[in-house]
């Protein structure tokens, strides 16, 4: 008899995919479908909730077809999702109060600053590891208080519920039963102890967020309930759930203090795995929890940079100077070198290790020959030497970075890949199973129902597709980083 299979949510920002894994990390089916972005102003960013479990409830019966057709069975269910995206419903319709506002939104900038001018952020990485940056889920809870209509007297009265979109979807996917989510998006709140393990009684206060409104925070692999039969067809448990780029971490194996990875999707958010110890970054990055298995927290430093994929989305549906994104690899291989072209894609403000929420998107060195080739080229570069800041400012807090294991849809892309290992000079290892952030939520499932018997058995599993060595003259990289670095002051809004 075949092994059951894993089906693995993953709701990301810019669609919500299903995917059937086997035990040995392949995967046989998998659905995605795309949901709608939503500007209703310059740096804000919402979704629709009800599309996004209109999409995540059709993929899923997608793949279960699948697994019928084949006549498999599924054992659980893992979630994986789009951290610091904010969502508030109510608990008797479980209809939302408000749009979601994603993780990329801005609006809370100036409560972040007035937080940051009172002197409150030393305090707040403390308990946190995160930064006053209106990246993170409580300043939207609290903007999402102050501006929906009763919402705060409702939040106190305990008649609504936040969540992050793991906790959104276990709702709806349990029929209200159950109201919890885990660790890892927990920890990217604003409202949450790392150190204790505990909603942080001093920042529900700080931001005013009522204790009510919380759910309760489980282990990545745990019991999240049951399905409800109408929802799906079928009862099956949710066994596994982590924020996006922690399922990344756990699909790439990244188990031992000092492996690092980094993810290329919508955003590119670079990840290392620091162990026992929550080490406090000198250099703006993250100290956040990797995961937490059997009450055991593993943490990590991560850099989050907002714009990676998005720059490509953005030259197909903005510009339209592309028809799909496969494109970009031949464009970019066309030409010899970038031109002294170079785009900075500041649309929502820059992350890691700049935090600066006021900058916006800029392009440099444009002349009367630069075309479509030309903005491909700078878009997959920008993604490149942004990595490079969050590598030069983690190598700055002490860590020896000899080699990373990348994934996501952009690195599939292999001149991409390679000149990522020119930009960091340092070998890049691709996978064979390049989602690895839906293969994490897989692994988690499988290790709460036993499938999985240990970590040992996910890190025999990890095969490398291909790894792409250094190739560039120390003197071109020098002159390429020059024009980034360049490029990067003149964007800057707080010069």
């Amino acid at each position: 008899m075949p092994q059951p299979l894993i089906l693995s949510i993953d709701q990301g920002t810019t669609s919500s995919r299903a995917m059937l894994f086997e035990k040995d990390g392949s995967s046989i089916a998998v659905a995605q479908q795309e949901f709608t972005q939503i500007y209703p102003q310059s740096g804000w960013v919402e979704h629709d909730p009800e599309e996004i479990w209109s999409t995540t409830l059709a993929v899923c019966k997608e793949v279960l077809k699948k697994a019928i057709d084949l006549g498999r069975e599924v054992a659980a269910i893992g979630i994986t999702n789009q951290r610091e995206t904010t969502v508030i419903w109510d608990r008797k319709t479980g209809k939302a109060i408000h749009n979601a506002i994603v993780w990329q939104d801005r609006r809370t900038a100036p409560l972040c600053k007035t937080l940051k001018d009172a002197g409150h952020e030393a305090s707040v990485t403390e308990r946190t590891g995160l930064l006053l940056d209106p990246y993170f889920s409580g300043t939207k809870v609290a903007w999402l208080l102050d501006n929906v209509e009763g919402a705060r007297q409702r939040a106190e009265n305990g008649e609504l519920a936040f969540g992050t979109m793991d906790s959104f979807l276990i709702w709806r996917l349990t029929n209200g039963a159950v109201h919890a989510t885990d660790t890892t998006n927990a920890c990217r709140t604003l409202l949450f102890n790392i150190h204790t393990n505990e909603w942080d009684a001093a920042q529900l206060d700080l931001l005013d967020v009522p204790k009510a409104l919380l759910p309760e925070v489980k282990d990545c692999a745990a019991d999240f309930g049951q399905t409800d039969t109408a929802i799906l067809g079928t009862s099956l448990p949710i066994c596994g759930v982590a924020g996006d780029q922690h399922a990344a971490s756990i699909g790439q194996v990244c188990f031992e203090a000092g492996m690092v990875k980094s993810t290329y999707g919508t955003g590119c958010f670079v990840m290392l795995n620091t162990g026992d110890k929550a080490i406090q970054s000198k250099n703006k990055m993250l100290t956040t929890i990797a995961y937490r298995l059997n009450g055991k927290t593993t943490y990590a430093i991560e850099g989050s940079i907002f714009v990676a994929g998005a720059a490509v989305q953005w030259l197909r549906d903005g510009l339209g100077v592309i028809a799909s994104a496969d494109e970009t690899e031949s464009m970019a291989k066309a030409l010899s070198d970038n031109q002294g072209v170079y785009l900075v894609p500041a649309f929502t403000g820059m992350g890691a290790p700049y935090w600066d929420p006021d900058a916006r998107g800029a392009i440099f060195g444009l002349t009367r020959d630069t075309g479509p080739k030309e903005l491909a080229r700078a878009a997959l570069e920008s993604v490149c030497f942004q990595t490079m800041d969050l590598f030069d400012a983690i190598r700055s807090d002490g860590a020896s970075l000899e080699t990373v294991r990348v994934d996501g849809g952009m690195v599939k892309n292999n001149w991409l890949s390679q000149t990522l290992a020119d930009i960091l000079n340092i070998p890049v290892q691709r996978p064979k199973q390049t989602e690895t952030t839906a293969l994490g939520a897989a692994y988690l499932a499988g290790l709460q129902c036993g499938i999985y018997q240990s970590l040992d058995d996910l890190t025999s599993n990890w095969q490398q597709d291909r790894a792409f060595e250094p190739a560039m003259e120390n003197s071109a990289r020098d002159s390429a980083v020059a024009g980034w670095r360049n490029a990067i002051s003149r964007t800057r809004s707080t010069l």
